[in-house]
Protein backbone atom coordinates (compact mmCIF):
# COMPACT_ATOMS: atom_id res chain seq x y z
CA UNK A 1 0.00 0.00 0.00
CA UNK A 2 2.35 2.66 0.97
CA UNK A 3 4.86 2.15 -2.57
CA UNK A 4 0.96 2.81 -4.78
CA UNK A 5 0.51 5.67 -2.14
CA UNK A 6 4.13 7.12 -3.40
CA UNK A 7 3.70 6.05 -6.85
CA UNK A 8 0.39 8.10 -6.93
CA UNK A 9 1.60 11.14 -5.23
CA UNK A 10 4.34 11.19 -7.69
CA UNK A 11 1.86 10.58 -10.30
CA UNK A 12 0.00 13.59 -9.28
CA UNK A 13 3.37 15.78 -8.72
CA UNK A 14 4.41 14.95 -12.08
CA UNK A 15 1.23 15.85 -13.63
CA UNK A 16 0.85 19.05 -12.15
CA UNK A 17 4.68 20.17 -13.03
CA UNK A 18 3.59 19.24 -17.25
CA UNK A 19 0.13 21.27 -16.03
CA UNK A 20 1.02 24.29 -14.56
CA UNK A 21 5.05 24.73 -15.26
CA UNK A 22 6.67 22.85 -18.19
CA UNK A 23 4.82 24.29 -21.54
CA UNK A 24 5.75 24.88 -24.30
CA UNK A 25 5.88 28.88 -25.31
CA UNK A 26 3.25 31.16 -26.38
CA UNK A 27 4.17 32.70 -29.71
CA UNK A 28 3.12 36.12 -30.36
CA UNK A 29 4.53 37.51 -34.01
CA UNK A 30 3.35 38.64 -37.10
CA UNK A 31 2.97 36.16 -39.79
CA UNK A 32 5.90 37.06 -42.44
CA UNK A 33 8.56 35.08 -44.27
CA UNK A 34 11.26 35.92 -42.14
CA UNK A 35 9.51 34.60 -38.63
CA UNK A 36 8.63 31.82 -40.26
CA UNK A 37 12.10 30.70 -41.57
CA UNK A 38 13.42 31.95 -37.87
CA UNK A 39 10.84 29.65 -36.31
CA UNK A 40 12.02 26.75 -37.76
CA UNK A 41 15.47 27.42 -36.68
CA UNK A 42 14.74 27.53 -33.65
CA UNK A 43 13.14 24.19 -32.03
CA UNK A 44 13.59 25.21 -28.20
CA UNK A 45 10.29 27.50 -29.10
CA UNK A 46 8.39 24.18 -30.22
CA UNK A 47 9.48 22.55 -27.62
CA UNK A 48 8.26 22.34 -23.49
CA UNK A 49 10.37 24.54 -21.37
CA UNK A 50 11.09 22.39 -18.30
CA UNK A 51 12.28 24.38 -15.42
CA UNK A 52 14.19 22.79 -12.84
CA UNK A 53 11.74 20.79 -11.28
CA UNK A 54 12.85 21.31 -7.65
CA UNK A 55 12.61 25.28 -8.04
CA UNK A 56 9.83 25.94 -10.87
CA UNK A 57 8.62 28.07 -8.51
CA UNK A 58 9.41 31.99 -9.13
CA UNK A 59 10.92 32.93 -6.10
CA UNK A 60 13.05 29.56 -5.75
CA UNK A 61 14.11 30.61 -9.51
CA UNK A 62 15.03 34.28 -7.98
CA UNK A 63 17.08 33.03 -5.09
CA UNK A 64 18.59 31.13 -6.86
CA UNK A 65 19.87 33.61 -9.36
CA UNK A 66 20.50 35.73 -6.31
CA UNK A 67 23.09 32.47 -5.17
CA UNK A 68 24.17 32.20 -8.43
CA UNK A 69 25.25 35.88 -8.82
CA UNK A 70 26.73 36.04 -5.22
CA UNK A 71 28.78 32.89 -5.36
CA UNK A 72 29.81 31.81 -9.17
CA UNK A 73 33.42 32.00 -9.65
CA UNK A 74 35.07 35.44 -11.15
CA UNK A 75 34.98 36.12 -14.76
CA UNK A 76 38.35 38.05 -16.03
CA UNK A 77 37.74 40.51 -18.39
CA UNK A 78 40.11 40.49 -21.00
CA UNK A 79 40.11 44.68 -20.78
CA UNK A 80 38.29 47.63 -19.28
CA UNK A 81 38.10 50.64 -21.25
CA UNK A 82 37.16 53.63 -19.24
CA UNK A 83 35.25 56.05 -21.23
CA UNK A 84 34.47 59.62 -20.87
CA UNK A 85 31.26 61.06 -22.04
CA UNK A 86 31.08 64.55 -23.80
CA UNK A 87 29.03 66.00 -20.45
CA UNK A 88 32.50 64.92 -18.63
CA UNK A 89 30.57 61.08 -17.34
CA UNK A 90 31.82 58.02 -17.12
CA UNK A 91 30.83 55.14 -18.85
CA UNK A 92 33.08 51.72 -19.68
CA UNK A 93 33.11 49.11 -21.89
CA UNK A 94 34.60 45.19 -20.66
CA UNK A 95 35.36 43.07 -22.43
CA UNK A 96 35.97 39.36 -23.65
CA UNK A 97 37.17 37.82 -26.50
CA UNK A 98 39.51 39.99 -27.46
CA UNK A 99 41.41 37.29 -29.12
CA UNK A 100 39.13 36.51 -31.30
CA UNK A 101 39.46 37.26 -35.46
CA UNK A 102 38.51 40.86 -36.43
CA UNK A 103 35.65 39.85 -38.40
CA UNK A 104 34.01 37.85 -35.43
CA UNK A 105 30.94 39.14 -34.22
CA UNK A 106 30.88 41.36 -31.14
CA UNK A 107 27.57 41.24 -28.99
CA UNK A 108 27.21 44.33 -26.64
CA UNK A 109 25.22 43.30 -22.99
CA UNK A 110 23.22 46.31 -21.50
CA UNK A 111 23.06 45.20 -18.27
CA UNK A 112 20.17 45.15 -15.59
CA UNK A 113 19.04 48.07 -13.61
CA UNK A 114 21.67 47.96 -10.71
CA UNK A 115 24.30 45.79 -12.68
CA UNK A 116 27.58 45.39 -13.36
CA UNK A 117 30.08 43.43 -15.39
CA UNK A 118 30.49 41.49 -11.82
CA UNK A 119 27.34 40.84 -11.70
CA UNK A 120 26.70 40.39 -15.95
CA UNK A 121 29.21 37.77 -15.53
CA UNK A 122 26.90 34.26 -15.72
CA UNK A 123 25.40 35.38 -18.65
CA UNK A 124 28.74 36.56 -20.16
CA UNK A 125 30.42 33.45 -20.24
CA UNK A 126 27.46 31.36 -21.00
CA UNK A 127 27.07 33.73 -24.57
CA UNK A 128 30.53 33.94 -24.66
CA UNK A 129 31.14 29.56 -24.64
CA UNK A 130 27.95 29.19 -26.66
CA UNK A 131 28.75 31.47 -29.72
CA UNK A 132 32.62 31.87 -29.55
CA UNK A 133 31.79 35.69 -30.19
CA UNK A 134 32.82 39.07 -28.66
CA UNK A 135 31.29 39.92 -26.07
CA UNK A 136 31.68 43.43 -24.04
CA UNK A 137 29.51 44.46 -21.27
CA UNK A 138 28.01 48.07 -21.93
CA UNK A 139 28.39 50.05 -18.13
CA UNK A 140 26.56 52.72 -17.41
CA UNK A 141 27.30 55.60 -15.68
CA UNK A 142 27.34 55.55 -11.52
CA UNK A 143 26.98 51.55 -11.86
CA UNK A 144 29.71 48.93 -10.77
CA UNK A 145 32.88 50.66 -9.39
CA UNK A 146 32.84 53.79 -11.64
CA UNK A 147 32.90 56.88 -10.67
CA UNK A 148 30.62 59.72 -10.77
CA UNK A 149 32.41 62.16 -12.51
CA UNK A 150 29.20 64.69 -13.61
CA UNK A 151 26.10 64.97 -11.82
CA UNK A 152 23.78 62.40 -13.81
CA UNK A 153 22.28 58.89 -13.34
CA UNK A 154 19.73 57.55 -15.36
CA UNK A 155 18.18 54.20 -13.83
CA UNK A 156 17.10 53.44 -17.84
CA UNK A 157 20.28 54.30 -19.32
CA UNK A 158 20.96 56.95 -22.07
CA UNK A 159 20.99 56.55 -25.70
CA UNK A 160 23.19 59.14 -26.28
CA UNK A 161 26.10 57.14 -24.02
CA UNK A 162 25.38 54.40 -26.10
CA UNK A 163 25.93 55.91 -28.94
CA UNK A 164 29.43 56.80 -27.86
CA UNK A 165 30.17 53.69 -26.45
CA UNK A 166 28.87 52.55 -29.85
CA UNK A 167 31.93 54.72 -31.18
CA UNK A 168 34.13 52.92 -30.16
CA UNK A 169 33.59 49.81 -30.36
CA UNK A 170 32.96 50.27 -34.68
CA UNK A 171 36.46 52.56 -34.48
CA UNK A 172 37.77 49.35 -32.90
CA UNK A 173 36.10 46.57 -34.77
CA UNK A 174 35.16 47.76 -38.07
CA UNK A 175 34.64 44.46 -39.80
CA UNK A 176 32.84 43.00 -36.67
CA UNK A 177 28.85 42.38 -37.42
CA UNK A 178 27.25 43.80 -33.91
CA UNK A 179 24.46 42.09 -31.83
CA UNK A 180 22.51 42.95 -28.47
CA UNK A 181 21.31 41.62 -25.96
CA UNK A 182 19.60 44.12 -23.02
CA UNK A 183 18.84 42.36 -19.97
CA UNK A 184 15.33 44.07 -17.58
CA UNK A 185 16.10 47.62 -17.45
CA UNK A 186 18.89 46.98 -19.93
CA UNK A 187 16.43 46.11 -22.66
CA UNK A 188 14.55 48.89 -22.11
CA UNK A 189 17.74 51.15 -22.92
CA UNK A 190 18.14 48.53 -25.92
CA UNK A 191 14.37 48.95 -27.37
CA UNK A 192 14.87 53.09 -27.08
CA UNK A 193 17.73 52.77 -28.39
CA UNK A 194 16.49 50.91 -31.23
CA UNK A 195 13.53 52.72 -32.05
CA UNK A 196 15.30 55.68 -32.05
CA UNK A 197 17.61 54.60 -35.02
CA UNK A 198 15.33 52.90 -36.89
CA UNK A 199 16.72 51.82 -40.02
CA UNK A 200 20.06 53.31 -39.24
CA UNK A 201 20.67 51.09 -36.11
CA UNK A 202 24.38 49.22 -36.53
CA UNK A 203 23.20 45.68 -34.93
CA UNK A 204 22.22 42.80 -37.22
CA UNK A 205 19.83 41.42 -34.50
CA UNK A 206 19.13 42.18 -30.80
CA UNK A 207 17.25 40.31 -27.82
CA UNK A 208 15.18 41.86 -24.93
CA UNK A 209 15.32 39.53 -21.71
CA UNK A 210 12.63 40.36 -19.43
CA UNK A 211 11.56 43.78 -20.98
CA UNK A 212 8.99 45.72 -18.26
CA UNK A 213 7.41 47.80 -21.89
CA UNK A 214 6.15 50.96 -20.45
CA UNK A 215 7.79 52.68 -17.99
CA UNK A 216 5.25 54.97 -16.91
CA UNK A 217 2.79 52.19 -15.19
CA UNK A 218 5.50 48.93 -15.10
CA UNK A 219 7.34 50.12 -12.04
CA UNK A 220 3.67 50.56 -10.45
CA UNK A 221 2.87 46.84 -11.20
CA UNK A 222 5.89 45.40 -9.89
CA UNK A 223 4.82 43.01 -6.35
CA UNK A 224 6.21 42.94 -2.96
CA UNK A 225 8.56 42.38 -1.09
CA UNK A 226 10.71 42.59 -4.80
CA UNK A 227 9.15 46.34 -5.66
CA UNK A 228 10.06 47.80 -2.31
CA UNK A 229 13.28 45.75 -1.86
CA UNK A 230 14.72 46.87 -5.23
CA UNK A 231 13.51 50.76 -4.43
CA UNK A 232 15.68 50.84 -1.63
CA UNK A 233 18.84 49.16 -3.48
CA UNK A 234 18.22 51.87 -5.70
CA UNK A 235 17.86 54.63 -3.56
CA UNK A 236 21.15 53.30 -1.36
CA UNK A 237 23.32 52.78 -4.91
CA UNK A 238 22.61 55.85 -6.62
CA UNK A 239 20.96 58.40 -4.64
CA UNK A 240 22.39 58.53 -1.00
CA UNK A 241 25.96 57.19 -1.99
CA UNK A 242 26.03 60.66 -4.28
CA UNK A 243 24.60 62.80 -1.76
CA UNK A 244 27.53 65.28 -2.50
CA UNK A 245 26.38 65.44 -5.89
CA UNK A 246 22.52 65.23 -5.46
CA UNK A 247 21.66 66.26 -2.27
CA UNK A 248 20.68 69.94 -3.09
CA UNK A 249 17.89 68.91 -5.59
CA UNK A 250 14.40 69.40 -4.79
CA UNK A 251 13.55 65.55 -5.06
CA UNK A 252 16.48 64.12 -3.50
CA UNK A 253 14.60 63.49 -0.55
CA UNK A 254 11.90 61.81 -2.23
CA UNK A 255 14.07 59.43 -3.96
CA UNK A 256 16.22 58.68 -1.09
CA UNK A 257 13.16 57.13 1.21
CA UNK A 258 11.03 56.04 -1.88
CA UNK A 259 9.05 53.32 -0.58
CA UNK A 260 8.73 51.68 -4.30
CA UNK A 261 9.57 51.88 -8.10
CA UNK A 262 7.22 53.89 -8.62
CA UNK A 263 7.75 56.58 -6.54
CA UNK A 264 11.17 56.41 -7.29
CA UNK A 265 11.31 57.69 -10.62
CA UNK A 266 8.24 59.46 -10.21
CA UNK A 267 11.32 61.58 -8.88
CA UNK A 268 13.61 60.37 -10.79
CA UNK A 269 14.02 63.21 -13.31
CA UNK A 270 16.49 65.69 -11.60
CA UNK A 271 18.80 62.81 -10.87
CA UNK A 272 18.59 61.93 -14.41
CA UNK A 273 18.76 65.27 -15.62
CA UNK A 274 15.80 66.00 -16.94
CA UNK A 275 13.39 69.37 -15.49
CA UNK A 276 10.40 67.10 -15.16
CA UNK A 277 8.75 63.84 -14.94
CA UNK A 278 7.08 64.13 -18.53
CA UNK A 279 10.46 65.29 -19.81
CA UNK A 280 12.00 61.96 -18.19
CA UNK A 281 9.02 59.50 -20.08
CA UNK A 282 9.63 61.14 -23.12
CA UNK A 283 12.95 60.64 -22.98
CA UNK A 284 13.40 57.23 -21.37
CA UNK A 285 10.06 55.27 -22.13
CA UNK A 286 10.96 52.80 -24.36
CA UNK A 287 7.30 52.22 -25.68
CA UNK A 288 7.69 55.64 -27.54
CA UNK A 289 9.52 54.44 -30.31
CA UNK A 290 8.99 50.70 -30.12
CA UNK A 291 6.93 50.67 -33.55
CA UNK A 292 9.86 52.38 -35.75
CA UNK A 293 12.40 48.93 -34.88
CA UNK A 294 13.03 47.37 -38.33
CA UNK A 295 15.90 44.82 -37.20
CA UNK A 296 15.63 41.37 -36.25
CA UNK A 297 14.22 41.31 -32.07
CA UNK A 298 13.63 38.69 -29.93
CA UNK A 299 11.34 39.53 -26.90
CA UNK A 300 11.40 37.06 -23.58
CA UNK A 301 9.17 37.16 -21.19
CA UNK A 302 7.15 34.91 -18.35
CA UNK A 303 3.77 34.80 -17.04
CA UNK A 304 5.31 34.18 -13.58
CA UNK A 305 7.67 37.40 -13.64
CA UNK A 306 7.37 39.11 -10.30
CA UNK A 307 9.37 42.36 -11.23
CA UNK A 308 8.17 42.84 -15.52
CA UNK A 309 4.44 41.46 -15.03
CA UNK A 310 2.75 40.07 -17.60
CA UNK A 311 0.04 42.52 -17.41
CA UNK A 312 3.19 44.82 -19.76
CA UNK A 313 2.90 42.37 -21.64
CA UNK A 314 -0.27 41.69 -22.91
CA UNK A 315 -1.00 45.41 -23.48
CA UNK A 316 1.82 45.17 -26.56
CA UNK A 317 0.81 41.82 -28.05
CA UNK A 318 -0.77 44.26 -31.08
CA UNK A 319 2.35 46.39 -31.52
CA UNK A 320 4.46 43.11 -31.57
CA UNK A 321 2.20 41.93 -34.44
CA UNK A 322 3.11 45.19 -36.37
CA UNK A 323 6.82 44.55 -36.66
CA UNK A 324 7.82 42.68 -39.25
CA UNK A 325 10.80 40.87 -37.71
CA UNK A 326 9.94 40.76 -34.25
CA UNK A 327 9.10 37.14 -31.95
CA UNK A 328 7.47 37.60 -28.72
CA UNK A 329 8.10 34.21 -26.43
CA UNK A 330 6.10 34.33 -23.48
CA UNK A 331 6.84 31.17 -21.06
CA UNK A 332 4.71 29.58 -17.69
CA UNK A 333 7.46 30.14 -16.02
CA UNK A 334 11.16 31.78 -15.59
CA UNK A 335 10.28 34.55 -13.09
CA UNK A 336 12.53 37.72 -13.53
CA UNK A 337 15.80 37.31 -15.69
CA UNK A 338 16.09 33.31 -13.83
CA UNK A 339 14.80 31.03 -16.45
CA UNK A 340 16.29 27.64 -14.83
CA UNK A 341 16.31 24.44 -16.54
CA UNK A 342 17.91 21.02 -15.78
CA UNK A 343 18.50 19.25 -12.40
CA UNK A 344 21.17 21.00 -12.00
CA UNK A 345 20.30 24.62 -12.77
CA UNK A 346 21.53 26.47 -16.21
CA UNK A 347 19.87 29.37 -17.93
CA UNK A 348 17.43 27.86 -20.60
CA UNK A 349 17.07 31.80 -21.48
CA UNK A 350 21.17 32.21 -22.13
CA UNK A 351 20.64 28.90 -24.62
CA UNK A 352 17.78 30.52 -26.37
CA UNK A 353 19.54 33.95 -26.52
CA UNK A 354 22.76 32.51 -28.48
CA UNK A 355 21.16 30.22 -30.93
CA UNK A 356 18.83 32.64 -31.69
CA UNK A 357 21.65 35.29 -32.40
CA UNK A 358 23.60 32.63 -34.41
CA UNK A 359 20.81 31.31 -36.67
CA UNK A 360 20.77 35.37 -37.67
CA UNK A 361 24.53 34.93 -37.99
CA UNK A 362 24.34 32.03 -40.40
CA UNK A 363 21.36 33.91 -42.62
CA UNK A 364 22.87 37.76 -43.39
CA UNK A 365 20.95 37.95 -46.57
CA UNK A 366 17.89 37.93 -44.29
CA UNK A 367 18.84 41.07 -41.83
CA UNK A 368 20.71 43.34 -44.39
Amino acid sequence: MTIIIVILLASLAVAYYLKTAARKPQLVFRDTGFNRDMLTRLPQLSQRFFPTPWLFNTHLQLIVLGLKKAFSPALDYSHTDMLTMRDGGTTSLDWIGLDTAADTPTLLVLHTITGSPKSMRGLVRDLHQQTGWRVVVCTRRGHGDLPLTAPRINTMGDTDDLREQLAVIQQRYPQSPLYAVGISAGSGLLVRYLGEEGENAPFRGAMAYCPGYNIEVAFRRARQPYNRMMARKLARTFVTANAEAFSKLQTYNACASAPDLHAFHTHLHEIAGYHSHADFLQASNPMVVMKQITIPLLVLNAEDDPVCVIGNVREYESLVRDLPRTLLVITRRGSHCAYFEGWRPRSWANRLIADFLMNLEKSPEQNR
